[in-house]
């Protein structure tokens, strides 16, 4: 007999796996000796009293439902399709073709993980960028050093379990099917990302690394392979362009022979950083005064939060929130400064940052119009330039003494290792960024009273949040519309934002190509 239930529970007892197993017991009307249970979801309410919510499925038998995926077949002697970009589209579009029963040829113009991890360590000491391996590119994609967030629940465009259960089975922790906000963080998903390279490898799948596409081989309008850096010129039967939103060169190669992209709406602002026990005490309520002390917080996770707000009619919003995280330099060429935030498994660092970000559209970048679909890139391009510094030292403000227009005398500290230089962030950022961030973080601190504080920089430019450009596909086939055999995909095309979406576009790419082929 299989049911569910729904239980809610002090984060004491859901600590306590004796003590919460006999509220199951209870509540299910089963011994306990007969009881087996699994947690469907878990979510945190912490708006009065922290609990955990829980739906539980109870049953004679104690495992989560079964990952063992699709049969991944010998591919070694199978039709080719060239997969370009090894990010999370890639490697999930790779993995779907082997059980398809097709040949990747996977082409990254970065390094494979382990060697990358050298590169952004280098990035991070102040040394020059490799511009082909760093947090932008090479295995594993932005995501890979980006906290391995995989929020996205929606099922609209694909099986988010299924991108789930193979995370999984390459060695992600079982919780991340059932929690509300499932996180893998960066030393796990490195690791990760090795077990799927192995896997794809043992199927008879192949591997590009430091090959950069140039272009594509086009034959009677069809596109038959790509030609790469190395000089390599890769014949296949179907492309899956996975680039990622930093592969500037390939829309310029898209722009330059007149196929068709166009201008896509994205959003721009700042890295907030505060002390995590901070943002613990406003969404726990642990501050003196307030009320009564009921939990330990050492059985709380790192506290987050997810703000929006309007301004003038745009979108002002927080994303990619890193509790326990760090911020991080992640510029994929000398001459610009971008950032973003990241955390490993354990979320241990003593501070939480999140983008607080503006919506940007083409009306904004109108002193580019020339440029047409380019025009957004040519705006983000732009303010990347005038936020460069020094090498990686990061142009920052403290949150009270920007919504103040002051420059501040002296910054919070911080997690950000190159080091902060104190500059009007006014100066740093379009008018109307700024404006709607000052208008934001004023309904953010209403929200949370006390995130705008002496103890918060700002730091600056988080640009990258989506892609500027979509290459243009049809609706149907997902192939580019001038270039049969090709199919645009994930973040870089313009059809998914962060790792989960990247995953489920790359996996429907696959499919199509598989059902096109009669496969």
């Amino acid at each position: 007999m299989r049911k569910s239930i729904l239980l809610t529970v002090s984060p004491e007892i859901y600590a306590d796996s004796v003590q919460l197993e006999k509220i199951i017991s209870r509540k299910a009307g089963i011994d306990p000796k007969y009881l087996s249970y699994a947690i469907n979801k878990e979510s945190l309410d912490a708006r009065k009293i922290p609990v955990y919510h829980l739906d539980i499925t109870v049953s004679n038998n104690n495992d989560l439902p079964s990952i063992e995926p699709e049969p991944f077949l010998n591919v070694s002697n199978s039709m080719k399709v060239v997969v370009v970009g090894a990010g999370p589209c890639g490697m999930m579009a790779s993995l779907k073709l082997i059980q398809k029963g097709l040949k990747p040829i996977i082409v990254e113009r970065g390094s494979e993980v382990g060697k990358r991890k050298k590169d952004i360590a280098d990035i991070v000491r102040n040394e020059p960028v490799n511009e082909e391996s760093n947090f932008c590119f090479g295995e594993g994609g932005a995501g890979t050093f980006s906290d391995g967030k995989l929020f996205t629940r929606s099922n609209k465009k694909g099986n988010v379990e299924e991108v789930l259960k193979l995370l999984v089975y390459f060695g992600a922790d079982k919780s991340i099917l059932y929690k509300a906000h499932p996180h893998i963080g960066t030393d796990v998903l490195s690791r990760i990302v090795k077990n799927i390279r192995e896997k794809i490898i043992q199927c008879g799948g192949e591997y590009r690394f430091d090959t950069k596409v140039v272009n594509f081989i086009i034959r009677n309008g069809e596109v038959s392979g790509v030609t790469t850096s190395q000089g390599e010129d890769i014949i296949a039967s179907r492309v899956i362009l996975a680039t990622g939103h930093s592969a500037k060169d390939i829309y310029k190669l898209f722009y330059d022979n007149n196929w068709l992209i166009e201008a896509k709406p994205f959003a721009m602002g700042v890295r907030v950083e505060h002390p995590q026990e901070l943002i613990n005490e406003i969404q726990y309520g642990k501050r003196v005064g307030e009320r009564p002390q009921r939990f330990d917080k050492h059985l709380l996770p790192p506290a987050e939060y997810s703000l929006t707000a309007q301004s003038n009619g745009r979108g002002v919003f927080s994303f990619c929130m890193c509790p326990g995280g760090v911020v991080v330099p992640t510029p994929e060429k000398e001459g610009i400064m971008v950032v973003n935030g990241m955390s490993n498994s354990s979320r241990s660092s003593e501070f939480a940052n999140s983008a607080v970000v503006v919506t940007v559209n083409e009306e904004d970048a109108r002193e580019y119009r020339d440029f047409g679909a380019l025009s957004l890139l040519k705006f983000q391009q732009k303010w990347e330039q005038l936020m460069y510094f020094n090498k990686r030292i990061c142009p920052a403000g403290r949150l009270d003494d920007f919504m103040q227009g002051k420059v501040s005398s002296l910054l919070a500290r911080s997690s950000y290792k190159p080091g902060l230089v104190s500059v009007n962030m006014e100066e740093r950022l379009p008018t109307f960024v700024s404006d709607s961030l000052k208008s934001g973080f004023e309904v953010f601190n209403r929200k949370m009273k006390g995130f705008i504080t002496k103890e918060a920089n700002i730091i600056g430019l988080e640009s990258r949040t989506s892609s500027p450009v979509r290459i243009v596909r049809d609706k149907i086939t997902m192939q580019h519309p001038q270039l049969k055999n090709l199919y645009p995909c994930g973040e870089g095309a313009g059809y998914a934002g962060g790792i989960t979406s990247s995953a489920i576009d790359g996996i429907n790419a696959a499919k199509k190509i598989a059902e096109e082929l009669g496969i």
